[in-house]
């Protein structure tokens, strides 16, 4: 019996927002298990910056790439230049994502505009756009970075909890409907994680304390301990695995 390999090599991965925090982690851990990665976010020095110490630690081909995720026009240039300059893609991880705190009655039209459209239209932009490569090759693989709050909800997130409860709800709708074309899509919701994007909720004693206890095991999360869920799941190791949510949680939903 073949043992299932979690290897990546000669395979091109675009990461979403792989500039910083989680994003980082996953690039950094594609091209340690061989994919050529592109970083791809707004801010291009911050991606460029990235792509040079993945390439000075594993000598990964790759590329970095200033888009914005929310723009179908930047989506679709990035898409076929990535393409026409790698050959192919066959990973894309949507990980690009923005949060704030506001309560419901005082959210602003804007502002949940912006969550829903960098965090769920974005997903669904970059998975069509590369969608449509991946189906003429029969293969590809689509990881989304959801969060633990797609199926729980907390106050004052009315915008980000629906924006990943969407993307929960995407992932299954394309696993269906792109299976036919070899196309596995599956769907990481981390937990609270130190990142800059939590930085807001985790650097306050009181509620990086209240997280905490929420927490069956015990402690906040790291960037690194989302990178294995996303390297298994791009591989073929999970070859028979699509339309799924993986929770890298702590426990957090299991209570």
């Amino acid at each position: 019996m073949d043992v299932p390999s979690f290897e990546l090599t000669g395979r091109v991965a675009i990461v979403t927002g792989g500039g910083t925090g989680i994003g980082k982690a996953i690039a950094f851990g594609l091209a340690g298990a061989g994919a050529s990665v592109v970083i791809c976010g707004r801010r291009f020095k911050t991606c460029e910056s990235t792509l040079r110490q993945i390439q000075e630690k594993t000598g990964a081909k790759g590329m970095a790439y200033q888009c914005n995720i929310s723009k179908k026009t930047d989506v679709e240039t990035m898409v076929n230049d990535v393409f026409g300059s790698l050959g192919r893609i066959d990973i894309l991880v949507n990980n690009a994502g923005v949060t704030s705190d506001y309560p419901f009655l005082e959210l602003p039209e804007e502002e949940w505009d912006r969550v829903i459209s960098i965090n769920l239209k974005g997903s669904f932009l970059c998975s069509q756009a590369v969608g449509r490569i991946m189906a003429r090759s029969k293969q590809g693989v689509i990881v989304n970075i959801g969060s633990q709050l797609g199926e729980v909800a907390r106050p004052n997130k009315a915008h980000y909890v629906s924006s990943k409860g969407g993307v929960k709800m995407l992932t299954k709708a394309l696993a269906v409907e792109l299976a036919p074309y070899g196309i596995r899509v599956n769907n990481v919701a981390p937990g609270p994680v130190d990142t800059d994007l939590a930085a807001p909720v985790l650097s306050d004693p009181r509620l990086r304390s209240e997280v905490i206890g929420r927490l069956p095991i015990g402690r906040i999360g790291k960037p690194s301990e989302i990178v294995g869920a996303v390297i298994f799941l791009a591989s073929d190791a999970a070859s028979f695995i699509t339309g799924v949510t993986l929770y890298v949680d702590g426990g957090y939903v299991a209570i």
